[in-house]
């Protein structure tokens, strides 16, 4: 089977938006969540959010294609244009050996809310209303822009989606149907109408307190903050990328993806589904419980999640488990949903790059039920050689990404 590396990333987040900036803000601990700006904060019950602050579209896109794209695909369009760039495949590749994996959790939400105002105000609808909200059309435009004319696979698993494009890209290029694959996930969710439905379900924070709103695995946590952005890599074939002279951040080694079959949106309390796809990835690496390993969590900041992915780590690597560096980037970035498996494994890349462990900020009051290193408020210095990061989304999705130094 053919080795699978990483050769280009791009970010656009609530703490940067290109992955340098958002590098460095995370080992710094900055926190990315503010007091909602986007729309009056009256309207909604929670008032926090993690913003993508300073984005110029433009950048990017034409202005008159701008109008023609929903927020969620601006994002995922910059962010794979930043990727291709530093990767430096364009020209390099076969257009029917090149993919485009990028997913959303919740598409075009925004466009559909205007819409909506349309249709109930007897305005007419947009020509572009469906292509502009559907959840392909990322990468749709992206692998237009980009001649990706090999498999394409707009995957959506709720918070899991961008892990799972990633993982499913790394599949496809090692079983030799792709030579590289543009793979990732974006979102823009923050709005009215997707506030208050996460509200309805309970499960954001009511803390209007920016500073204490993402607390992941701290005893005070009590619902997430929702993000957005979007994070792509560009992953290819080793040999493939040796030949043009690529630069190589990191190779992806295993993954694993499972179903809780539990419900809706909880997570299984006996954290068996969780485990099993920690434990497939690390199968899939060739894990033999010696390397120092950092785990980019899922790290919600919900009560039920933190304290059930402490026990599926448990689970999964036992003992180790204890001597595992652990770190939840939503502290400072919130919780990003379909981009949020991307930017973290991109975090978990830098993290091997330059022996850096990100911190969990916010980080006060120990949960006896979260008694693991989570890296609290403050970067620390570690040579790990493997990575993980994890996602979990609702339905039940579980997914696991093991990289290598």
């Amino acid at each position: 089977m053919r080795r699978v590396v990483v050769t280009g990333v791009g970010a656009i987040t609530p703490v940067g938006n290109n992955v340098e900036t958002m590098w460095e803000n995370m080992k710094k601990g900055v926190n990315g969540i503010t007091t909602v700006t986007r729309y009056d904060p009256s309207l909604t019950k929670a008032k926090v959010v993690a913003e993508v602050k300073g984005f110029d579209p433009t950048e990017y896109i034409e202005k008159r294609e701008v109008r023609r794209m929903d927020l969620y695909c601006q994002y995922a369009v910059a962010a794979a244009a930043q990727a291709m760039e530093d990767s430096g495949i364009k020209d390099q590749i076969e257009p029917e050996r090149f993919g485009c994996y990028i997913g959303s959790g919740v598409g075009g939400i925004t466009t559909f809310y205007e819409q909506c105002e349309n249709l109930f105000t007897d305005k007419n609808i947009s020509p572009f209303f469906i292509p502009m909200m559907i959840s392909n059309i990322a990468a749709g435009n992206v692998a237009i822009r980009h001649h990706a004319q090999g498999p394409c696979l707009p995957v959506v698993t709720a918070c899991s989606t961008s892990t799972h494009a990633i993982g499913e890209a790394f599949h496809a290029i090692k079983g030799g149907f792709a030579d590289a694959i543009i793979a990732g996930g974006t979102e823009a969710a923050v709005h009215p109408l997707s506030i208050k439905g996460f509200t309805s379900c309970k499960a954001l924070t009511m803390s209007e307190d920016p500073e204490n709103a993402s607390t992941p695995f701290d005893k005070r946590r009590n619902g997430f903050v929702l993000g957005e952005g979007a994070g792509v890599l560009i992953l290819e074939e080793y040999e493939h990328a040796v030949a043009r002279g690529a630069k190589i951040y990191a190779e992806i080694v295993g993954y694993g993806n499972t179903c809780d079959a539990h419900h809706i949106t909880a997570p299984d309390p006996e954290a068996a589904g969780a485990a099993r796809c920690i434990s497939l990835a690390l199968q899939e690496a060739g894990y033999d419980g010696q390397e120092e390993l950092y785990i980019n969590a899922h790290g919600t900041s919900t009560p039920m999640n933190d304290s059930t992915e402490t026990k599926a780590f448990k689970i999964a690597l036992g003992e180790q488990a204890y001597k595992a560096h652990i770190s939840s980037t939503k502290s400072m970035t919130g919780h990003m949903l379909g981009a949020t498996g991307a930017v973290e494994a991109i975090a978990a890349i830098m993290a091997l790059r330059d022996g850096v462990i990100p911190p969990t900020i916010g980080y006060k009051e120990p949960d006896p039920e979260c008694d693991l290193d989570y890296t609290p408020n403050k970067a620390v210095e570690a040579s790990v050689s493997l990575a993980l990061s994890t996602t979990f989304g609702f339905g039940g999705h579980n997914a696991c990404l093991a990289i290598r130094k």
